[in-house]
């Protein structure tokens, strides 16, 4: 097949994206795997190159174009925003880097959905500035939902060692019982099973934790584990899903990590993301998983304290783009 046309949003023009992305776009190999195309701002990626001192010539289209192949040192570009210096002072972002960072998320989907583009890699975002500017998300997991259509999704993290999912994602901790239904967890279940079994492992072995300490400890601690979690396990597997829990957390991931499970279903954010953080920190890649389109971002936030300093870590870019242009690999065999 063609190599893949990939996007990569630029995300925040105030923080490391536009950095990280020149720093990956620099590596010989990722020509070899997709062709990509930046969306973005001209300024902040010329900025961007300067500081990152690789030896890159920016290229902008008016267009994206099937045909084309830039090349390696090359970085061909969609300017989406034309902001000025105060609207991209380092770790300052206002209401017009925030409209900026929507409208690079939203032409990035519209192309996927078209099938002008096999796959989206988004850079990070500030999302106190995204809802300033009137587009209210908890980030870009709700937001590409909804610009997809997506009823049902779910994020994944994932590194070589690790993969999680999350039944909640940026909710309060105060809030997660509530939000944990068997549906929803059933839901989530299922979704997992389907896009790691269809992008990453045939017939994946799951495991489910458990939300309270000991899972619940018969009852002592609470009771999801018997009220919502055991019921929806048992439904899984009843539907040939290879899964099993409700698992207790404080040991589950040292076998996951050692390859007993393919994937670990965990009922709230930080419940999966530190221990991916942990064997993942540089290289993790965020997934969102049960949207229409391929999307695969980097998984760390827009660390303002190093931008412009040009020495942001590149790692989880590049791990995003590959992952991309895998899982799009992938999906052209089917």
């Amino acid at each position: 097949m063609q190599k893949p046309r990939i996007v990569i949003t630029m995300g925040d023009p105030t923080g490391i994206g536009p950095e990280i992305i020149a720093r990956a776009l620099s590596q010989p190999g990722i020509g070899d795997i997709c062709r990509p195309l930046v969306l973005g701002d001209r300024g902040a990626m010329e900025r961007a190159i300067a500081v990152s001192g690789e030896s890159l010539e920016l290229r902008t289209v008016d267009a994206l174009q099937h045909g084309d192949d830039a090349g390696h040192g090359v970085i061909t570009m969609l300017a989406l925003s034309n902001l000025s210096k105060v609207e991209m002072e380092y770790g300052k972002p206002g209401i017009a880097a925030g409209e900026a960072m929507f409208r690079y998320i939203a032409e990035a989907a519209r192309l996927c959905i078209s099938g002008a583009a096999d796959a989206m890699v988004t850079g990070p975002i500030s999302k106190d500035a995204l809802n300033r500017a009137g587009h209210h998300y908890p980030g870009h997991t709700e937001l590409l939902a909804e610009l997809t259509g997506a009823k049902e999704f779910v994020m994944m993290l994932a590194g070589e060692r690790l993969k999680v999912t999350l039944v909640t994602i940026h909710e309060a901790l105060k809030d997660v019982p509530r939000l944990l239904t068997y549906d929803k967890l059933l839901s989530t279940i299922r979704i997992t099973h389907h896009d790691v079994n269809r992008y990453f492992r045939r017939n994946p072995r799951l495991a489910v934790l458990a939300l309270n300490p000991h899972c619940g400890e018969g009852g002592l601690f609470g009771d999801e584990e018997e009220r919502i979690i055991g019921p929806a396990v048992k439904t899984a597997k009843s539907e040939g899903i290879d899964v099993a829990g409700p698992l207790s957390a404080d040991t589950l991931f040292h076998f996951a990590s050692q390859g007993r499970y393919d994937a670990v279903v965990c009922m709230y954010h930080d419940q999966g993301l530190i221990p991916l953080k942990l064997l993942h920190f540089d290289d993790g890649v965020n997934v969102t998983l049960g949207l229409p389109i391929i999307r695969t971002s980097v998984d760390h936030g827009t660390a303002y304290d190093l931008a412009g300093t040009g020495t942001a870590s590149a790692r989880s870019m590049t791990a995003a783009i590959r992952m991309a242009a895998e899982m799009t690999r992938v999906k052209s065999e089917e």
